[in-house]
């Protein structure tokens, strides 16, 4: 099985929901319309031809200059007797960042989807107890969202000066034996 055959397939099945395809490593990236993210999946993983039935990876990258379409979610499954992979990524803004869940498909999507909505905010419609995970509840944000700065340029205790490494530190200066 190559990736023109999966591509093939999937275009004939889903045609206008198709936006885009792209080979990156020998793994086929397809572009999916967001309302039909289980229906790709479960067809993936129902064809015989096909059989993609484990989820590797399930994510979410944020790309804040794409207005309409700032949150993409992503896919990795697999198909282990044949050891092809296909990546799975589908558009959603982030004013309103749902999805359907593939928690009732994948096993594995549960607890993904769960960390999904922990740190970019990404809603799992259906999900059966779409919570956080790793921050606390009391948390307002998403903490991988690009909406924030890396690191508080006024904060004290992240000066280079606590470390050692203010004044006229010089590293040329150190003796150091091993």
């Amino acid at each position: 099985m190559d990736n023109s055959f999966i591509k093939d397939r999937l275009v004939h099945k889903f045609k206008e929901d198709c936006i885009g395809f792209e080979e990156n490593f020998g793994i086929l990236s397809v572009q999916m319309n967001k309302e039909v993210n289980l229906k790709v999946l479960q067809f993936l993983y129902d064809e015989a031809e096909l059989g993609f039935r484990f989820l590797k990876d399930l994510t979410a990258i944020h790309y804040p200059q794409r207005v309409g379409e700032e949150l993409t979610v992503t896919y990795l499954v697999y198909n282990m007797y044949k050891g092809v992979h296909v990546r799975i990524n589908c558009h959603v803004p982030i004013n309103d960042p749902s999805i359907y869940t593939a928690s009732q498909l994948y096993a594995t999507a549960n607890w993904l989807e769960r960390e999904c909505y922990d740190f970019f905010g990404v809603n799992f419609i259906g999900h059966p107890n779409l919570i956080r995970v790793m921050n606390v509840d009391e948390m307002d944000y998403f903490p991988l969202r690009k909406e924030f700065p890396l690191e508080d340029q006024t904060r004290k205790d992240k000066d280079d000066e606590m470390f050692g490494r203010g004044g006229d530190f010089n590293l040329g200066q150190m003796n150091i034996k091993g």
